[in-house]
């Protein structure tokens, strides 16, 4: 996603609802100097993307974001981890790069991930039946 492309579904995805290009174009005015078709442009390159969808609402569109910014930051480590010709030495230098907040988060991601830890003990094999299967030993 280029700058402008980020800049509006940073808008899309804070909002969380169907927006219009007059509500970004408005949005972003407060920061910079853009133009109505500049923003409209934008968003229907997202909807070419596949990063937006489109109702039509009378003459104009209400442009919704069909994943999180979460599923769209795992989708471009995804890409950039395996565009690496050593995936363990990428991971090793990610992880040196990473804050301890950040280490932390990524130690609970992967308690998620393997799910629910049973703290159980392993059982020791029981002694089998020393007699023949549903015969009584006579004890």
């Amino acid at each position: 996603m280029g700058e402008l492309e980020d800049a509006v579904m940073t808008r899309v995805w804070k909002w969380n609802r169907p927006v219009t290009v007059r509500e970004v174009l408005e949005d972003l005015q407060q920061e910079r100097s853009i133009a109505y078709t500049t923003v409209m442009t934008v968003l229907d390159n997202l909807h070419q993307k596949g990063w937006v969808r489109r109702e039509a609402e009378g003459r104009a569109y209400r442009y919704e974001a069909v994943s999180t910014r979460a599923a769209y930051a795992a989708a471009l480590m995804n890409d950039a981890w395996s565009q690496s010709d050593n995936p363990a030495a990428a991971l090793v230098a990610f992880f040196g790069m990473m804050s301890e907040e950040q280490r932390q988060a990524l130690r609970d991601a992967v308690r998620i991930v393997q799910g629910p830890e049973t703290h159980e003990a392993p059982q020791a094999p029981q002694e089998e039946n020393p007699g023949a299967p549903g015969e009584a030993t006579g004890r």
